[in-house]
Formats: C-alpha cells, structure tokens, sequence
C-alpha cells in the first residue's frame, strides 16, 4: 500500500466527456472496428490541423518514430545525433533497427537538444576519424566505425519545440533527415509554426497524459508524398496502394489504431484548443504561486516559443535542497511528484 494518502491533485488524468464515450459506443454498434472510416476522419484532423498533405495514424509514438526511421533509410550502424533527455522511445526506435544514436547535450533552459553542439557533433561525424570517435558511444551498442551520419532526430521535451531553424540549417548543410519527436507537444508553436511540421518528418503520441488522448495511439505528419505513401503501408503489414490483403510489397508492421481509438481522437481533436487552455491556466495558476518561493524555478520559455503546449509542469530546485525529501513532503499531502527524465545515457 502506499504510504501517502489518495492524491488531492492527480498526476495527470485524462479529460473526457460525454461525447467521448458516444463516440466509441457508436463504433461499438457497428461492425467496423479496425481500417474504417474512423481512422480516415481522424488522420482528416491532423491534415487540416497542420496543412500537411500526409497524416497516418499508428498504435503508439514509439510506433510512429519506428516508421520515421524507416522512412529515413536509417540503416544498421548509421549514426544519428539526438537528445539523451527523453522517454526511451526516441533512442529505441533508433536500436529497432540497429542504427547507433549519437548523443549530445541539451539547453540547460529548455532541456532541448543544443544546436550548436549539434552542429558540432555532426561536422566532425562527417569528417570521421578521431574527430567522430569523441561522439561515438564506447560501450553498449555496436558503433559500425564505417557508419555514416544520416538523421538528427530532435525531441520537443515538455511541450516546447526545439530550435529547429538552426538544426534545419546543420541538416540541410550535412544532407541529413529531420525527424520531429513532437509526442509531448502537440498544439505548441515555433515562431508561429506548429510543432510537428519543423522537420520532414512529425509524431504525436495520445498516451491518457498527453494533450490529447486515444488510450494508446499515435499520428506522423509528413509533406513528402514518398515518405508518406511508405509509411502507410508500413503500419499495414507492408500492403502497398493496389496490394490486395493477402499481398505484401514491404516488410511491414501491425501497426494499425483501430476505429475505437480512432474515434475518440476525432472527438479530442474537435476539442483540442479547449484542452490546451485548460492546461494553459494551470500553468499560469502554478507560475504564480511558485515564482516568489525561494530555491524553487519553474519552466523557462525559449523566445522562440510563441505557444507551449504544456505536457507536464517541471520545476527546478537549488542546488542544496533535498529533493527527495520535498518529494515525500508533497506525497505525504497528496500531491503527487517524480522527478523527470533518468537521461537515456543512464539507463541500464
């Protein structure tokens, strides 16, 4: 049993209504649960929401990087720079499919991957040698000496976009592909653009703490019509446009959301600034009484963030304070708190 009592203020919990609940019940009623017209109108959603062409809707975030990175013809002992402060799922989508991530150190402000040290990192991977050995992990996965540089996989943490106008500038310099983990993140915005649409390819995740929620579930957005079409056939088992069911151009995926799910989002997604102003005034509500204690700081805003789209409310404390200890003060009130992120670098 825990030691603490129910929680007062829960960690997260998902908003849901009346018309959430009809909306699978009515999926319930018919005949159609997997590949129906649900999961068209919801990847309809994400169309109009970010004014790209493709939105393909999968069973997880982590399913949706996996796709990316297919997508990316990231190939065993490519190397690709991203971010060790993150959900493991970023780095595992990489070690799917035997390609070595490449970390390097974030904004000390945002906790984002740091532009300029991916620059760095990616200017002396391309030269190779010596200079790419400093970056390379020396234990744990096979680092493929003859890899090659290919991706920069960037990770929007906590709700707030990377500097994606600088990686965008290191990726087009190196020739790499821009892939976007906007999973915590969907609805902020980078100097007026969404998050999803920074790199060639996005990812939202619907996990019940999210933004939104679908149980489980995900959503890539892409602009590129090959990429798109691939990825499409990916999260089906492989069935090319024209495949009947029985035939399988690619080595594909179950990776399918099915039309329960799917309805839920459609109806999430209709009430999707509603849900973003009630996370808004929450945050606003815990700037206010947090600014003015000692020791305490809460999250800091890049200027280049015109919209947060706030994931989880992460506060730091003075070096000195016993963080543990301010934890079990709060549980023993019932409010529950973690830290966040064991960086993925530190993971057994």
């Amino acid at each position: 049993m825990s030691p603490y009592p129910p929680p007062i203020v829960p960690m997260s919990s998902p908003d849901l209504t009346e018309a959430e609940r009809q909306a699978v019940l009515n999926v319930l009623n018919t005949p159609h649960l997997s590949m129906g017209g649900q999961i068209e109108a919801f990847e309809q959603t994400f169309r109009n929401f970010t004014g790209w062409r493709h939105a393909i809707g999968v069973n997880s975030g982590t399913a949706g990087l996996h796709l990316c990175v297919r997508a990316a013809d990231i190939q065993p002992g490519d190397w690709v720079i991203t971010s060790p402060f993150s959900f493991v799922a970023s780095a595992n989508a990489l070690l799917f499919e035997n390609a070595v991530p490449v970390f390097v150190d974030v904004e000390e402000r945002s906790g984002n991957i740091h532009p300029a040290l991916v620059a760095e990192a990616a200017r002396d991977l391309m030269q190779g040698g010596k200079a790419a050995q400093r970056w390379l992990p020396r234990r744990g996965v096979n680092t493929h000496p003859s890899g090659r540089l290919k991706a920069i996989l960037a990770v929007d943490v906590f709700g707030q976009p990377a500097d994606y106008d600088r990686l965008r500038a290191t990726a087009d310099q190196y020739g790499l592909r821009l892939i976007e983990d906007s999973c915590e993140a969907l609805g902020a915005e980078y100097k007026g653009r969404k998050a999803g649409t920074l790199g060639d390819y996005g990812v939202f995740a619907f996990y019940p703490n999210k933004q939104i929620t679908t149980g489980e579930g995900g959503m890539i957005v892409t602009d590129d019509e090959t990429a798109g079409q691939y990825m499409r056939a990916l999260r089906n088992q492989g069935r090319a446009p024209g495949d009947t069911w029985l035939q399988h151009t690619y080595l594909g995926y179950n990776y399918r959301l099915d039309e329960m799910s799917a309805a839920l989002g459609t109806t999430q997604m209709n009430r999707l600034e509603e849900l973003l102003q009630k996370r808004e005034r929450v945050a606003e509500w815990y700037r206010q009484r947090l600014i003015g204690i000692a020791g305490v700081e809460p999250p800091a805003l890049e200027e280049y963030t015109t919209r947060p789209s706030w994931f989880v409310y992460v506060v730091r404390l003075e070096r000195g304070i016993d963080r543990a200890a301010v934890a079990h003060r709060l549980g023993e009130r019932g409010i529950p708190v973690r830290p966040y992120f064991l960086p993925i670098h530190l993971q057994p």
